[in-house]
């Protein structure tokens, strides 16, 4: 039990997002959120010494460094009573050791066969979505999951599995990159272009190929654009990248002002100070949270913490770039993830949660790659 735990608790907390993301089934996913990490702190704990190798990896230091920052502000800026910062501390402190224990004892899994099975879960997702609701042009679709955004992060993540696999296509990989293609398209959102042009560029580079994918891609988006549709061109023709993100950059922004050196707590991730928006922003624009992983880490953190933070996601994601630029296969797709997560971050608070999907895989693909970049360098 403790060994299959310690193997596949990763695969849990990752596909568990998508119960958590369904109207539905969003109470079996807290649920098992819960017993998961309950379960797996109980089994760390009673094995010190298999764990200490595993998180005092050098592969692994980021996450302990990060770890060890949460403590320390906890320490000085939380009394023993906060217990939304105190969940959170700990919330992350367990998301890094799921992570890193699931890599160091079933790193072959994680190379050969996981990313096909977010594959066949995101197929699953979007075959089930289509029986419940087929019209997927009848406005931005979004299926069974309850916002349009995730599932465009589902199954552009899954699109771009497929794309980067090394291995040669079979006909139902196409089948499946048109209907990821489609359902990503659909459910309008902006960035999917964002990870398109991401993906094709890491898989074909500037060349002829990507040329002539270009101008086809042209031809398709003036072709949708003549149509009254919620697609993801049609909404960034129409509304740009950052047309309903300015106000809440603007107001996210005067939050961190208002604490700029400490922050305003552990618990205040992707926070906004409602007291600052004017009453007449409401009522023309939805002002809810950051939309921006960078402002969301130095409005928790502060800078003098945050921009430590920022700086060791920075170094380990520079780190890994330089040295699987050129790969292929798994490292290339882990290498996308990361990329793209960094460019996302910019208009959505990736990196900075606990139960996203998005997260989770980032922190996931960061750490793999840099177990993976110091088990080559130990067999060179």
């Amino acid at each position: 039990m403790i060994k299959w735990l310690f193997k596949y608790s990763a695969v849990i907390f990752l596909f568990n997002t998508v119960l958590l993301n369904i109207e539905f089934t969003f109470d079996i996913g807290n649920l098992i959120f819960i017993f998961l990490m309950g379960i797996f702190l109980f089994f760390l704990i009673i094995n010190p010494l298999q764990i200490k190798n595993v998180l005092l990896h050098k592969a692994f230091l980021f996450f302990l460094i990060i770890n060890s920052i949460n403590l320390l502000y906890f320490l000085f800026f939380h009394s023993t009573s906060d217990f939304e910062a105190f969940k959170f501390m700990i919330s992350r402190g367990l998301q890094f050791s799921i992570i890193s224990v699931s890599i160091y004892f079933n790193y072959e899994y994680y190379r050969d066969k996981f990313l096909n099975h977010i594959v066949y879960l995101v197929l699953a997702i979007v075959l089930f979505s289509f029986l419940l609701d087929p019209f997927i042009f009848s406005g931005r679709y979004m299926g069974v999951i309850w916002n349009e955004n995730m599932l465009a992060a589902f199954t552009i993540t899954a699109f771009s599995i497929v794309l980067l696999k090394d291995n040669k296509r079979t006909n139902f990989d196409y089948i499946m990159l048109f209907i990821f293609l489609v359902i990503s398209l659909s459910t309008g959102s902006r960035l999917v272009l964002v990870a398109l042009g991401l993906v094709f560029l890491m898989k074909y580079g500037f060349s002829p190929r990507n040329i002539i994918y270009t101008v086809f891609s042209l031809i398709i988006t003036l072709i949708i654009i003549s149509y009254n549709l919620d697609t993801s061109v049609n909404r960034f023709v129409s509304q740009s990248l950052f047309n309903d993100r300015i106000f809440q950059y603007k107001y996210a922004y005067e939050t961190l002002l208002t604490k700029l050196f400490f922050g305003h707590g552990l618990d205040k991730y992707a926070f906004i100070d409602l007291s600052l928006v004017p009453e007449y922003v409401f009522q023309t624009n939805s002002v809810i949270g950051a939309h921006n992983g960078y402002l969301a880490f130095l409005t928790q953190y502060g800078i003098l913490f945050g921009c430590v933070v920022l700086f060791i996601i920075f170094n380990v994601s520079f780190q890994v770039y330089s040295y699987f630029r050129n790969s292929v296969g798994h490292e290339k797709i882990y290498l996308f993830i990361v990329i793209y997560t960094l460019i996302a971050s910019f208009f959505e608070v990736f990196m900075t949660g606990i139960n996203d999907f998005n997260t989770i895989l980032f922190w996931f693909s960061l750490a793999f790659l840099s177990y993976s970049k110091h088990n080559q360098l130990n067999e060179n």
